[in-house]
């Protein structure tokens, strides 16, 4: 098929025009949650922007598979293969077991993405469906010299490569920037940059999930399985690998390290990495304590997809810093974007030639580096076009939100003159639910909390946390 979509190649730091490995096809893989914790707003930036991407490239025509992991193991607490396992962390806060953790964060997760639009990809694979996988891996990686065992464990040997730091020409000290340097250090290795294929008992004794394997019982390190999930559902050959920026290095180096020594041929040729979301005090991370997450908008009284147009006013490869004042300013705009394509009329027939005129718009900005500000731009445009009858603005609104996706023809429009009262047993209602959500906050009963607030939510009505307490008002 004709192809003029491109955008930024991490691996090449070039805009690259895509050129698939099966002509009209593209494998597509995305770094999935770590299901420890909520997904905190910053997270689920990338995966709006690459949900965005992947609908996009089915837009200009390409048959998109698209395969995500769940990390339900070996992810450990510092980039340098020491420190506890994130999943055994967020057993031990909450006294549950680790696969408990898992489906209840996964299960959060994929609820965040249906608030947001973010469409499911085709596979998803938990880490811990994969361990036949993984051991094949690592025993191939050894018999071809690209391993080695010590103190139990096997190791990656990076010196190995010719070339380890395939995305940056920068120095090594310059790429180790974002990992933390206050660990320990891991006497097993040959080489500093060396990774952990397979972790055994030798280490973290306290490791709840482990398994047998020719080294002894244990578990993968993190990076592993990754390259494994999508080798298993995407072949020998992937397209495009997408993730955070924070994923490039070790990551996503480490990936390609271990997935081209085992393959014996380059394996993905093209890498789309989302800028991180920032408030003012910088980066937003899980470490800060209270994180924002989408709960905690909609307990403020924003829709989710109010969060997603703001993430897509900003381009992916930019910093964006959050801020309720921002978001406020985008609420206002969102709301009356909605109500102007909502006070289209109905009648008229669509103006095929100008449909398809707006149509090649959309699809230059969406195809040139993921230019979703543009896009956004152009259903401006046709909204204040004189040239367009009601009937095709609608029809190119409907359209472009098959990329978009912000409700941009369903949303329900706010009307000022509907009846804000509530009679006097719902009223009740509310208070006595607002008592038993405060009581279960006090008993750390965050899931009943939630469930209560979604409950009211379904009825219409908004809670809003402040410090002067509990606020609520019709949705």
């Amino acid at each position: 098929m004709e192809n003029k979509f491109k955008f930024y190649n991490t691996l090449t730091r070039n805009i690259d025009t895509v050129i698939p490995h099966e002509d009209g096809k593209i494998a597509m893989y995305t770094c999935g949650p770590t299901v420890y914790h909520y997904a905190h707003i910053g997270n689920l930036r990338s995966y709006i922007m690459e949900d965005v991407l992947e609908k996009a490239l089915r837009y200009v025509g390409y048959d998109v598979k698209r395969v995500m992991n769940i990390t339900d193991v070996g992810h450990l607490s510092s980039d340098a293969d020491t420190g506890e396992d994130k999943m055994l962390k967020g057993a031990k806060r909450e006294h549950k077991t680790v696969m408990e953790i898992a489906k209840f964060y996964t299960d959060a997760f994929f609820d965040d993405c249906k608030k947001l639009n973010i469409k499911r990809p085709d596979v998803v694979e938990p880490a811990t469906n994969c361990i036949p996988e993984f051991i094949h891996m690592i025993e191939v990686l050894l018999e071809k010299g690209y391993a080695y065992v010590a103190g139990g464990n096997v190791y990656f040997d990076t010196s190995r490569l010719d070339d380890y730091y395939v995305f940056s020409s920068q120095s090594e000290k310059e790429l180790l920037v974002g990992v933390r340097d206050d660990v320990e250090e891991d006497v097993n290795k040959r080489n500093k940059n060396d990774f952990v294929l397979w972790f055994t008992k030798s280490k973290f004794e306290d490791q709840a999930l482990k398994w047998d394997s020719p080294w002894g019982v244990g578990y993968p390190g993190w990076h592993i399985e990754c390259s494994c999930i999508s080798i298993k559902h995407l072949g020998e050959y992937m397209d495009i690998h997408c993730g955070g920026v924070d994923n490039i290095f070790p990551h996503h180096t480490n990936e390609i390290a271990q997935s081209e020594s085992y393959l014996g041929h380059k394996w993905c040729g093209y890498w789309f990495h989302v800028n991180h979301l920032n408030d003012k005090s910088g980066k937003m991370s899980k470490s800060k304590g209270d994180f924002l997450t989408v709960s905690l908008l909609q307990e403020k009284g924003y829709d989710p997809i109010v969060y997603r147009m703001f993430c897509l006013q900003s381009h992916y490869r930019k910093p964006l810093e959050f801020s309720y004042e921002v978001l406020d300013n985008m609420s206002v705009a969102y709301k009356k974007l909605v109500k102007r394509i909502a006070d289209l009329k109905a009648d008229g027939t669509v103006d095929e030639g100008k449909f398809a005129e707006y149509k090649e718009k959309f699809c230059d900005a969406i195809s040139n580096d993921l230019n979703t500000s543009m896009a956004i731009t152009i259903v401006y445009d046709l909204l204040k076009d004189d040239t367009l009858n009601d009937a095709t603005k609608r029809a190119l609104a409907e359209d472009f939100d098959g990329v978009l996706s912000l409700n941009l023809t369903t949303a329900k429009v706010e009307n000022p003159a509907e009846d804000t009262e509530v009679d006097a047993e719902l009223e009740a209602y509310i208070l006595e639910k607002i008592e038993e959500r405060k009581a279960a906050k006090k008993e750390k009963d965050f899931a009943k909390a939630d469930a209560i607030r979604d409950d009211l939510l379904a009825k219409g009505i908004v809670l809003k946390d402040t410090r002067e307490g509990v606020i609520w008002h019709k949705a």
